[in-house]
């Protein structure tokens, strides 16, 4: 089981100063965890997150729609469905009536994609937890912020 202390060889001057040094330093073990394991789909955890989000969507979704919904608001959200449409996993649907607005809908090349993607990425994350201590976990953090 990880350490932070010894992780980074520190003492703190409270619990508080090391619980949210502890936060930081697990976000950026998450993000990169998830940055391998995309890596052989070739997309990011935020262009996965953005194909998750129109492959839920009832209809198509206008851009400032998607990038409200992401888990990680991301001031790139434009250059990431760009690469996205690139490869043709999303299609931009100009509207006949306002040409400022575009609205995104998912591929069939999209969602096959999403379909190669196995499920257990977040549940590997969290192997170290159980359902109660994960409760717990995500209380605390809903009730810090």
């Amino acid at each position: 089981m990880g350490d932070l202390s010894k992780d980074i060889n520190s003492k703190f001057d409270s619990n508080r100063v090391k619980a949210l040094l502890n936060i930081i330093y697990t976000a950026n073990w998450i993000s990169s965890c998830q940055n391998e394991f995309f890596k052989p789909f070739g997309i990011s955890p935020q262009q996965y997150n953005i194909l998750r989000i129109l492959r839920g969507a009832d209809e198509p979704l206008k851009v400032q729609t998607i990038k409200d919904r992401m888990l990680e608001r991301s001031p790139n959200a434009t250059r990431l469905m760009d690469k996205l449409c690139a490869k043709e996993y999303i299609e931009r649907l100009p509207s006949e009536h306002d040409r400022r607005v575009v609205k995104i809908i998912i591929t069939e090349k999209g969602l096959q994609l999403l379909n190669s993607i196995p499920k257990n990425l977040n549940r590997d994350l969290l192997k170290n937890l159980n359902e109660q201590e994960a409760e717990q976990l995500s209380n605390l953090l809903d009730k810090m912020r």
